[in-house]
């Protein structure tokens, strides 16, 4: 094996994790996710840019606002999930580039001054930080129930503002009973890896 991460921990956040679709109802305390944030952080982003803005749903009240917004499939589990994270892009993530990339600042309006730019790259940055969240979520022995199944014009609306783009809702606790669909296949490596 030529990997240097312990293999326990591979397992953990690869090869045994998978995405919950039950829960028990443990509470996931402000602490862990402190401890998820201060961990993924840390992880690339173009510029620094750090378009990722999550939104934690953990009142009554919000996960009734939340839950009619979801397909069908997926309301049981995110109206008993201990704690719902939306996660969405910031269109306005170039404000703080000034404090983000102090050695560039003006990278701020030499690459970010038109919307669709920054939407764009938003997007794509923050798709890159959700991932690095759900590899966060696993490595304080959680589980986390990503899914894409809502109407996110409502969901904007809802919980955020034109400047925000909705990504993913994930689940977010211990895994309950029959928490976990059979593992699906992946590609082998020279499906995916090519060399020129």
């Amino acid at each position: 094996m030529s990997l240097v991460l312990d293999p326990a921990a591979q397992d953990l956040l690869f090869r045994e994790a998978r995405t919950a679709n039950t829960f028990t109802d443990e509470p996931v305390t402000d602490e862990q996710v402190q401890a998820i944030y201060d961990l993924v952080k840390f992880g690339p982003t173009a510029f620094n840019q750090s378009p990722l803005r999550v939104v934690l749903v953990r009142s009554a009240e919000g996960r009734e606002r939340l839950v009619q917004h979801m397909s069908e499939g997926n309301r049981p589990k995110t109206a008993t999930a201990p704690l719902v994270a939306i996660l969405a892009a910031d269109n306005e993530f170039h404000e703080e580039i000034p404090a983000l990339l102090p050695h560039f600042p003006q990278a701020k309006d030499m690459f970010f001054a038109e919307r669709p730019v920054r939407e764009s790259s938003a997007g794509l940055n923050a798709a890159l930080q959700a991932a690095y969240f759900i590899i966060g979520v696993r490595a304080a022995g959680l589980a986390a129930g990503p899914m894409t199944g809502y109407d996110a014009a409502s969901v904007q609306k809802e919980f955020l503002d034109g400047d925000h783009t909705p990504l993913m809702i994930v689940n977010i606790g211990k895994p309950g009973e029959d928490a976990w669909f059979p593992r699906s296949p992946r590609l082998s490596y020279d499906e995916v890896i090519k060399t020129v």
